[in-house]
């Protein structure tokens, strides 16, 4: 069995991005240790529970049914601050998404970059997805100066569906859509040593993979980085992931 820390934010993270991950990785007996600034219980944004829109864009019943269970786990209760942890103790680093304003906390987490590039350091299985790969982004490692992803192949959250987000919703949601000035797949492709190292992946807007059809999907595995782009590919991305485990 792995120990996989999972750090988020107090609030706002993708329901997909995370309950996919978590059901496959404890199905598989693996355990996943959630992590948070300062303890706290966290909370997925709210919208993708009800439905972002008229009722639509938000997670799917079956990913929404995994978040439900997870959280009713006495781990999802004890949540440890991102300085308390012991890197070198886990096996694999999971970091997912989200957009929503409350992600800053974590995208942005000068502490928690700290602690992501002394895990990197040690070589072992790190997965990211849709905005996960930010934090990646903007880990430095003291040796180089560099990101730790600088020499690593990548995908993110593609420019076009985060724009494609935005113009559909802004009459109504505002910058909901628009986490920072900067497009992911922006800052992510200037972390990389070459623009070549980012990869898009098809284009798609609307379908999803599932637990048995990972026609629509897409993730970048480069050694024991494994890295993918939106919701949409959650299953395939925490099968990927956790083959390297």
């Amino acid at each position: 069995m792995a120990r996989i820390w999972m750090p988020l934010p107090d609030r706002d993270f993708d329901v997909t991005e995370v309950a996919v991950p978590w059901k496959l990785a404890t199905e598989a007996g693996h355990e996943i240790v959630f992590a948070t600034e300062a303890g706290a219980v966290p909370a997925a944004d709210p919208l993708l529970l009800t439905g972002v829109l008229f009722g639509k864009l938000g997670a799917y019943p079956e990913p929404k049914a995994f978040y439900a269970e997870m959280i009713a786990t006495p781990a999802w209760q004890r949540t440890t601050p991102w300085a308390d942890l012991d890197v070198a103790s886990f096996d694999a680093l999971l970091l997912p998404g989200g957009h929503a304003p409350g992600m800053r906390q974590y995208l942005g987490a000068t502490a928690l970059h700290a602690q992501i590039a002394a895990f990197w350091k040690l070589g072992r299985p790190v997965g990211a997805i849709c905005h996960g790969v930010l934090p990646l982004a903007r880990s430095v490692d003291p040796a180089t100066g560099k990101s730790v992803i600088a020499d690593v192949r990548t995908t993110c959250l593609p420019k076009y569906m985060e724009r494609s987000a935005y113009l559909l919703t802004f009459w109504k949601l505002g910058k909901y859509y628009r986490t920072y000035p900067a497009y992911v797949e922006d800052e992510v492709t200037a972390a990389l040593a070459s623009p070549t190292q980012f990869e898009r992946g098809p284009r798609t807007t609307t379908r999803r993979g599932t637990r048995d059809d990972d026609t629509a999907t897409f993730v970048v595995e480069d050694g024991r980085y494994v890295s993918a782009r939106w919701p949409g590919d959650a299953y395939r991305f925490a099968r990927a992931f956790l083959a390297r485990l």
